[in-house]
């Protein structure tokens, strides 16, 4: 059983910083893309980035140069570094990853959320 626990939310004011963390852990063979996903009040759930195994980042245009998610392979964790942030980035923030097995198949799985709001 593999398992993904974020970290790092918080109630920050409009302009300020957080560092959201995610460990991957349990019965790990392998894993392929990691990323974040966010779900505001109101609002359906969206991809907000996500990085390959080989480094290859995407983005949502809505945190281009204001976000940066990052991977320690080593320690099973991704990071996202949220500068600038926006009371429109208030959000239940996700990690989600995709977990590789022997056979070569894949599996995605996801964490429970950790609460980001942003005051104006």
């Amino acid at each position: 059983q593999v398992q993904l626990v974020e970290s790092g939310g918080g109630l920050v004011q409009a302009g300020g910083s957080l560092r959201l963390s995610c460990a991957a852990s349990g019965s790990i063979y392998s894993i392929g893309a990691m990323g974040w996903s966010r779900q505001g009040p109101g609002k359906q759930r969206e991809l907000v980035a996500s990085m390959t195994s080989r480094g290859s980042t995407t983005y949502a245009d809505s945190v281009k140069g204001r976000f940066t998610i990052s991977r320690d392979g080593a320690k099973n964790m991704v990071y996202l570094q949220m500068n600038s942030l926006k009371p429109e980035d208030t959000a239940a923030y996700y990690c989600n990853a995709q977990f590789g097995s022997s056979d070569g198949s894949f599996y995605p799985s996801w964490g429970q959320g950790t609460q980001v709001t942003v005051s104006s």
